[in-house]
């Protein structure tokens, strides 16, 4: 029993006792139980919540963004359900909307919302940073085509947040390879500089990829990336230097981005490159 179940289901059909019920699992929502030595993750909360509506509720938002296996989605924020209990309880956000045929598929046996619809609720939801983000690593994960979105948004064109939804749409790019890429993004774009574009393939002069920077402009070829914790590796730090010398001689300047930078500083440090190059 990996995955969560409902606890009165399983005592009626004799797969649990009552005590091994109590002693081996715990209720992660009303009558819905999980293994107690299960890490819980945001697939778990969004099939447990969905258990909870006696499977006749639709996972959707970030929950539903998660069982379409988009990356980042917390485990300790609620599962999100259209289901019209609003009632629910601490872990579940239970939201009245309805959602047609269409925008309803089945994966792993749940109810979920498609992933038009999915990124319809997140961008209406959501403050744009955020929606654009999570947004970002839906269409990484399923390929999603903005227009299937657009067409859903014309369908519900008197919706709460739908204009903020139109906005949210145009900034949405699956080249993000995270969150902070995301924010990168945007804030240069917030400041007045033209949207880059993503994952740039850069070559050698033998036709050689040598780099694939997070996002940059190629008539300037300048270059803009985000540092995680990963390059923080002795490996990947090499791999960084000789990465870095390889764009130099090749006519790029690559900013590098970490978290401690302010976005003063990065917006100084764009402009001062942005102004060399033009």
């Amino acid at each position: 029993m990996g995955d969560p179940f409902i606890g009165s289901e399983a005592l009626r059909t004799g797969r649990l006792s009552p005590y091994a019920l109590r002693s081996r699992f715990v209720a992660i929502y009303p009558d819905v139980y999980i293994a107690k030595d299960t890490e819980v993750s945001a697939i778990t909360r969004a099939k447990a919540a969905f258990l909870w509506t006696g499977r006749r509720g639709v996972v959707a938002g970030r929950s539903a963004a998660a069982l379409h296996r988009a990356k980042w989605v917390s485990a300790g924020q609620p599962a999100q359900v259209l289901w019209g209990n609003r009632r629910a309880p601490s872990g579940i956000q239970a939201w009245s909307h309805s959602a047609a045929d269409d925008e309803i598929a089945l994966t792993d046996g749940v109810r979920v919302t498609t992933p038009a619809r999915t990124a319809l609720d997140i961008a209406c939801r959501y403050p744009i940073g955020e929606a654009v983000a999570a947004i970002d690593a839906l269409s990484r994960a399923t390929h999603l085509k903005m227009s299937d979105v657009e067409l859903l948004a014309a369908r519900y064109k008197g919706r709460r947040g739908i204009r903020k939804a139109v906005e949210v749409l145009d900034l949405v790019d699956p080249g993000a390879g995270s969150p902070r890429e995301t924010w990168l993004r945007l804030l240069v774009i917030r400041h007045g500089f033209p949207r880059p574009r993503t994952q740039i393939q850069i070559f050698d002069e033998f036709g050689s990829r040598v780099a694939v920077p997070d996002m940059g402009w190629e008539d300037r070829k300048l270059a803009l990336d985000y540092d995680g914790e990963h390059h923080r590796d002795p490996v990947q730090f090499n791999r960084d230097i000789r990465r870095h010398d390889t764009l130099t001689e090749l006519g790029w300047t690559d900013i590098r981005v970490t978290s401690l930078d302010t976005e003063a500083v990065i917006i100084a440090r764009l402009t001062r490159e942005w102004t060399r190059r033009t």
